[in-house]
């Protein structure tokens, strides 16, 4: 199967602008790509996985990625499936940022001379004219048609400002100058991306005449990608000092049936064939699948022996006597106890399962704690040194788990 029949059958293609001369361009290796990440937080995230998948696919492959990161746009904030205007980081920020993001990406793709490159469009964004941009660039978009997009109508009932309207352009402007000084003929990105990215394709179009053929291409993100992961408070990092590779294998390994085998699909490099006898599992072959697509994205991520430490303490607390000597630890130290002892609500905010002893209360009250499996119902608990010497395994909610010893 070529891989743009790939790309279609693990249902990653949404829409597309010139289907016939993409799939050529793809199939024959020939197409020099970019993918846009903003800048907004110091690691990449769940959420970004399908866009690295595909860059790794189409690499393999033989075609070019160029990852594109959003130093200049990020200097205004993109509207994007958004209610409100995002918080404008500083250039500091921004740079240590853009670091971050090429050293975990190099887990997916290869960087280097004649294969994958990383840009900043801040290189090209910050020098711009602003009389430059009206005269050459701004009449080649229709204010009628950015209204028209569903990013922008989102936004008009709040208030739409003038510095969040140009980003469709500033987006734009990014694959004319990616077309112009890297040769980067195909564009990829979310469904929620649409708008904006047409602008690009258009405006090298209109800019540089017929002969001038740039495509666009976008994924399912918005509807599937993105509901995997975000920015806000409880994401799913990939850096994992973020996010343990334990909490890692544990978001892969309780996803739900329905969306297990799409993202087994999507996500993992296994063989579609191999994917395909899949889909008559249920019931307990469920509880297999994920542990293949925990095991196959923690691997993916932080590398088989992390991998391999994940699904064995995984095993420790579903399975029952098994080593969980990988899963996160909370060490206590002498100073923790009061005459011997510690009580639940402390040792709750000093594990980091509470960031509160008001919360930790919370959280006993409604039942959403466990010690070694038993529930927790007195607020007053408490636990003796010598108990957590031994090491305690405190479960918060469903899916949460922290192994509390005491400080060697």
């Amino acid at each position: 199967m070529k891989i743009y029949d790939e790309l279609v059958a693990r249902g990653l293609i949404a829409q597309v602008t010139d289907e016939k001369e993409i799939k050529e361009l793809v199939n024959e290796g020939k197409a020099t790509f970019y993918i846009g990440f903003d800048p907004t937080a110091d690691s990449l995230h769940v959420g970004h996985f399908m866009a690295l998948c595909l860059m790794k696919r189409l690499q393999m492959a033989g075609n070019k990625p160029i990852v594109l990161i959003g130093g200049g746009t990020g200097y205004i904030g993109d509207p994007t499936g958004r209610s409100d205007l995002r918080q404008m980081l500083t250039p500091e920020i921004i740079q240590h940022n853009c670091d971050c993001f090429k050293k975990q990406m190099e887990n997916f793709i290869e960087f280097g001379e004649d294969k994958a490159i990383m840009v900043n469009n801040a290189d090209w964004i910050l020098d711009l004219n602003y009389i430059d941009v009206l005269r050459e660039i701004g009449p080649h978009f229709s204010v009628n048609n950015m209204l028209r997009a569903e990013c922008y109508k989102q936004r008009m009932e709040k208030g739409l400002s003038f510095l969040e309207f140009n980003y469709m352009i500033m987006q734009s402007y990014d694959f004319y100058h990616l077309f112009n000084e890297y040769g980067c003929n195909m564009q990829f990105g979310g469904d929620d991306q649409w708008s904006n990215m047409l602008g690009g394709t258009e405006l090298i179009r209109k800019k540089l005449g017929k002969d001038a053929y740039a495509m666009t291409i976008t994924l399912l993100l918005n509807s599937e990608g993105k509901k995997m992961g975000k920015t806000a408070k409880g994401a799913v990092w990939l850096d994992p000092n973020k996010t343990s590779p334990f909490e890692f294998f544990q978001y892969w390994r309780n996803v739900a049936d329905a969306d297990v085998l799409k993202c087994i699909r999507m996500l993992t490099f296994l063989p579609l064939e191999e994917i395909d006898k899949m889909d008559a599992w249920e019931g307990s072959q469920l509880n297999e699948a994920k542990e293949i697509l925990a095991y196959e994205l923690t691997k993916l991520v932080h590398g088989q022996e992390e991998a391999e430490k994940a699904k064995t303490a995984s095993h420790a607390l579903f399975a029952g006597g098994a080593d969980d000597s990988n899963m996160p630890q909370a060490a206590l130290s002498e100073a923790d106890f009061t005459d011997g002892n510690i009580g639940i609500l402390d040792l709750l905010v000093k594990a980091g399962l509470a960031p509160t002893k008001s919360e930790a209360r919370r959280l006993v009250t409604q039942g959403g704690v466990s010690v070694d499996e038993v529930k927790i119902d007195a607020i007053d608990k408490s636990f003796t040194k010598d108990e957590v010497a031994a090491g305690l395994k405190v479960r918060k909610g469903k899916k949460v788990y922290k192994r509390v010893v005491l400080e060697q």
